[in-house]
């Protein structure tokens, strides 16, 4: 069993900035893409942004040059580093891991509790 726990949301204005982190736990024999995804009561949940064990990046439209993904995979933790926040990056955000338990066993996603984010206006 993997464990995700994020900390590090928040309120803050618009304009100003917040860093992510979530630390994954547990059993872990190997950890392989890391993400950020976020959810409001009117959306589905979405991509924000993920990154390969070799650091290879991915974001969604709407952040690219604002947020910046990164990993340290000695701690197992993914961070996302955003700035200029917006009033629509409100939202609660999820960090996702794809994790193997052992050599033989698949890859298996597993989801943070989520930590809310507010941008006042």
């Amino acid at each position: 069993q993997v464990q995700l726990v994020e900390s590090g949301g928040g309120l803050v204005q618009a304009g100003g900035s917040l860093r992510l982190s979530c630390a994954a736990s547990g059993r872990i024999f190997s950890i392989n893409g890391m993400g950020w995804y976020r959810q409001t009561p009117e959306k589905q949940r979405e991509l924000v942004a993920t990154i390969t064990r070799g650091s290879s990046t991915n974001y969604a439209d709407s952040v690219k040059g604002r947020f910046t993904i990164s990993r340290d995979n000695a701690k197992n933790t993914v961070y996302l580093q955003m700035n200029s926040l917006k009033p629509e990056d409100t939202a609660v955000y999820y960090c996702n891991a794809e994790a193997k338990l052992n050599i033989l066993t698949p890859w298996v996603d597993s989801w943070g509790q989520g930590t809310q984010v507010t941008v006042s206006s």
